[in-house]
């Protein structure tokens, strides 16, 4: 089980990653930005249970990352707790349950995969 706390630690650790709530009367969502209002690449959430196939009353928390839609279907193959992302592009994103079993190692290398195919194009 991973906590918001490290997610947020590695991801902010990525060079000129912010991390901000900006959904009104939402506190508990947190989205990780290349940089104060800058573009996205992980957004940290409660969602009900159900949503991503576990069983009981109330919520759990995921983060969502971009992702390859090559690495995705491996990973997901893997780790059942690597899901298509809630709320987001299924081909593009992908839902990481924190309460879950994916390797601190795993879900580090995914924020920096997320953060790498979200950054801005250079100009050739």
């Amino acid at each position: 089980m991973i906590v918001r706390e490290r997610v947020l630690e590695m991801a902010l650790a990525l060079p000129g990653a912010s991390a901000d709530q900006p959904f009104d009367e939402d506190f508990d969502s947190t989205v990780l930005r290349h940089g104060p209002g800058g573009k996205w690449f992980g957004l940290v959430m409660k969602v009900p249970r159900g949503k991503v196939g576990l069983s009981g009353n109330g919520a759990t928390e995921v983060l969502n990352l971009k992702c390859d839609p090559l690495v995705s279907y491996g990973l997901r193959q893997e780790y059942p707790d690597i899901l298509p992302a809630w709320h987001m592009n299924k081909q593009l994103w992908i839902s990481v349950r924190l309460e879950g079993n994916v390797p601190e190692d795993v879900l580090k290398t995914l924020i920096g995969m997320s953060y790498d195919l979200t950054a801005k194009k250079r100009k050739r």
